[in-house]
């Protein structure tokens, strides 16, 4: 009797293997767009401390990341160096709403189905409530 594998059980470890690498390769790629995502809230938190510095210097919110003396680390176009964009959307009183939307553009496609993505920061400087929403899976 000769040793070895059968045409089937070749078939049947191919298959497995191919179930698990389609797994892995979604975990993945989940994984790596949660640490953009986190990328995104890092750079908004960097906002809203410009934001309260801004505050406490004039007395008010800035209404433009330029105002709120934020340069070319918060892109408001899409860079290749980073994977969004940062606005500040709106500014009421002592309320201000900044925006982290995902670049769709130079390869940086993003790795779900939903077109783009936001991720948004809404700080209330009077009683210190950040709300944090996000319109994709970050």
């Amino acid at each position: 009797m000769k040793k070895g594998f059968t045409l089937l059980e070749i078939i049947v470890v191919i298959v497995v293997l191919a179930i698990m690498a389609t797994l892995a390769i979604t975990q993945y790629t989940k994984m790596i767009e949660k640490s953009r995502g986190s990328e995104a809230r890092l750079m908004l938190g960097a906002i809203r401390k410009n934001e309260m510095v801004a505050r406490l210097q004039v007395g008010a919110c800035s209404s433009t990341l330029a105002d709120a003396g934020i340069g070319i680390d918060y892109p408001s176009a899409c860079l290749s160096t980073h994977y969004f964009t940062y606005s500040i959307a709106a500014v009421s009183g002592n309320m201000f709403t900044a925006v982290a939307t995902r670049c769709t553009i130079s390869g940086k496609v993003p790795n779900y189905t939903a077109a783009g993505g936001t991720i948004t920061l809404l700080t209330n400087f009077d009683n210190g409530a950040d709300s944090w929403t996000t319109t994709a899976p970050y």
